[in-house]
């Protein structure tokens, strides 16, 4: 389940999962709704249409199950960097609640 290569440096492995997330920018306006491809204790792909600048401080709100968790993030890696060299769909956490 885990794609864990030869050459990755995360601490902890990540897991294919599609969980349900909103994300809400710091500019406001309305959540953006999307999916995780995978996630791990530290981190998460979220698929979107348009990504993000790196650096961009992001809350997320994951729906598994019954559970809602919320995490303060912030965009630190793209699988796009052909298309511009500051959009990103990665997320690393910078807090942690769940409620």
């Amino acid at each position: 389940m885990s794609n864990r290569g030869p050459n990755d440096r995360r601490e902890y492995a990540r897991i294919k999962v599609s969980v349900p997330v909103e994300i809400q920018t710091d500019a406001g306006g309305s959540p953006i709704r999307c999916a995780t491809a995978d996630l791990s204790l530290s981190g998460c792909y979220i698929e979107t249409i348009f990504p993000f600048p790196i650096g961009t401080n992001l809350d997320l709100q994951l729906s598994i199950e019954t559970t809602i968790l919320i995490a303060a993030t912030v965009v630190n890696w793209t699988r796009f960097r052909w298309l511009t060299r500051s959009r990103s769909t990665s997320r690393r956490d910078r807090s942690f609640q769940q409620s």
